[in-house]
């Protein structure tokens, strides 16, 4: 049986000199990828759990350059496809102060066949892919960001669940959801072989990075969640095949060359005839000793640097010690910060969950929190543990100190000399967009708690110039990329950012004796509901920010723009 290309190929880490393809194959066999430059790489395939991948390491690439590749297997052409209609893909090779666009969204659900019904409409990364193929030397992202969803293992569609009832029926738990690796295989195939998304992150570098629905919804959302989870019959086999199908699928892609070959799990899953054991031994501890673990890395593009923070898996989940970042994740993130000041014209922290969120929705959450640490009593902590879970209520606001230690540390840097322009957090999750603009007290510089602003809209914090924080702080939130959006959760968001919600917010937390927060903030764009995509321009030290929106056509649609 000759080799053959299950999924991919996919673009993955670029810079000026090198990259990253990934590829499934239907067996072992050497991967080449050919460049039409001459630049190129191979590697052997690597086996988990019966399926076969390779990470190409392209060298040779000449930054400021486009070219076309191809891939082999076992010297035979499989990429591109035969009769294709999209054009080559092509690497593109950066170089010193070029521009930079960047593109990012979360939570999609696979594009559904036509014979399926479409719930939830167009897909914004099929428009996108679309507009990219019409015009191969037009604009097109030089990276796209997918902050977490990438995949659905509780809510699968009906193509996968007839697998799953055909493999081992759906009546035992989990049911419909997925229970081990080769299930999870099956949500990355429905996902990835979309012609026009496969085509996409061909062509297009991709950074990537889990959110709850990649495992199950409200990952680890408390210590009793988990407690309980554990104590099912199916949840040790889901967590350790969810830790182990997104190393091999989505985080051996964020690293780079250099990472790569310094990496023990992957010399360790590479140089074996069968990586199985020790990916799943590596999974395992991942799962029952998270701080052993970060999945957390940095990407630079010039003088662009971005940091995607695991935001689900380095959680603290003690009552008492809650952290949404155990101390080695906390501290490897203000150490990537604090570097970037005089490196840097702009510092993008790519986390899954929004920093900052609608007023009401900011303060329930920080008031759920202080009545589960006890402040109110054992029958408050039980109601707001069942609140918790029941609405979903675990964002950063839910993690006390941990907002007021990044919202410390972003302050920390937009203060910070020669510091970087923009400081931009960039989120997903919550199935809108929107842009809210950060701000602190009067000669706030990162060192303190307390007294920050009315934590509303700003009106009676200092703008940004003021004091010692310059640089322009912006929560960038934007999701679903294809998704459903019920009508509740419209009105519910809409509502959370008005006056009369900010007023009730604040009246749950004095009954949660919660402390006003150290920054500030208002909206400044959105909210907006639909399938779409945002991209940041970066040019220098300005930016540009673009929301588009995916329409019935096929095509994107621009709902908002605003320079920086």
């Amino acid at each position: 049986m000759a080799a053959a290309l299950r999924l991919g190929p996919l673009l993955r880490y670029t810079d000026g000199s090198s990259a990253t393809v990934w590829v499934e194959t239907n067996r072992p066999c050497t991967t080449e990828v050919r460049c039409a430059d001459g630049a190129g790489g191979t590697a052997r395939t690597f086996q988990v759990a019966g399926h076969h991948y390779a990470l190409v390491c392209v060298e040779g690439l000449t930054a400021g350059t486009a070219t076309a590749y191809e891939v082999l297997l076992d010297g035979t052409r499989v990429w591109p496809l035969p009769g294709s209609p999209l054009p080559p893909s092509v690497i593109h090779a950066p170089a010193a102060g070029d521009d930079l666009r960047v593109a990012f969204g979360s939570c999609r659900w696979a594009t559904r066949p036509s014979d399926e019904k479409n719930r939830v409409g167009p897909d914004a990364l099929d428009a996108l892919a679309r507009r990219i193929a019409a015009d191969p030397e037009g604009e097109r992202p030089d990276v796209l960001i997918l902050l977490g969803d990438q995949v659905y293992a509780d809510e699968t569609s009906p193509a996968v669940r007839r697998r799953i009832d055909a493999r081992r029926g759906l009546s035992d738990p989990p049911g419909s959801q997925v229970a081990d690796y080769e299930e999870y295989t099956w949500l990355y195939y429905e996902s990835w072989l979309d012609p026009e998304v496969r085509w996409l992150l061909s062509t297009v570098p991709s950074a990537m990075v889990f959110d709850d629905h990649d495992v199950i919804d409200d990952w680890n959302t408390s210590a009793a969640w988990v407690s309980d989870m554990r104590a099912t019959g199916w949840w040790r086999e889901r967590i350790v095949s969810a830790l182990m199908s997104y190393w091999v699928y989505q985080h051996l892609g964020n690293l780079s060359p250099a990472e790569l070959a310094a990496d023990p799990v992957h010399a360790a899953v590479r140089d074996v005839p069968d990586g199985t054991d020790a990916l799943r031994a590596f999974a395992a501890r991942a799962d029952a000793d998270p701080a052993s673990v970060r999945w957390s890395y940095r990407r630079d593009f010039g003088r662009v640097r971005l940091l995607m923070v695991d935001s689900r898996a380095a959680r603290v989940l003690d009552e008492q010690q809650r952290a949404m970042l155990d101390p080695g994740t906390a501290a490897w993130l203000r150490e990537q910060a604090l570097d970037a000041p005089g490196t840097c014209d702009h510092l993008l922290v790519g986390t899954s969950l929004p920093w900052l969120l609608p007023h009401l929705v900011h303060d329930v959450e920080a008031w759920d929190a202080a009545l589960c640490r006890g402040v109110r009593g054992a029958r408050w902590a039980r109601f707001g543990e069942w609140l918790r879970r029941r609405a979903d209520l675990e964002h950063w606001a839910a993690f006390t100190e941990s907002f007021a230690e990044f919202t410390d540390l972003v302050a920390e840097v937009a203060s910070a000399p020669d510091g970087p322009a923009t400081v931009l957090v960039l989120s997903g999750d919550v199935h809108h967009a929107y842009v809210a603009e950060a701000r602190w007290p009067a000669g706030a510089d990162g060192g303190g708690r307390g007294g920050g602003g009315d934590g509303a809209d700003g009106g009676q914090g200092a703008d940004r110039g003021s004091g010692s924080v310059s640089a322009h702080v912006l929560q960038l939130t934007c999701s679903p990329v294809h998704n459903s959006v019920p009508l509740s959760m419209r009105v519910g968001f809409r509502f959370g950012w008005s006056a009369a919600a900010r007023a009730l917010g604040r009246r749950f937390a004095r009954h949660g004796r919660v402390p006003r927060p150290p920054v500030s903030w208002r909206r400044t764009g959105g909210p907006w509901f639909g399938n779409q995509i945002m991209t940041l321009t970066l040019r220098g030290r300005d930016a540009t920010l673009r929301l588009e929106q995916a329409r019935a056509d096929g095509t994107l649609r621009m709902r908002f723009e605003r320079s920086e």
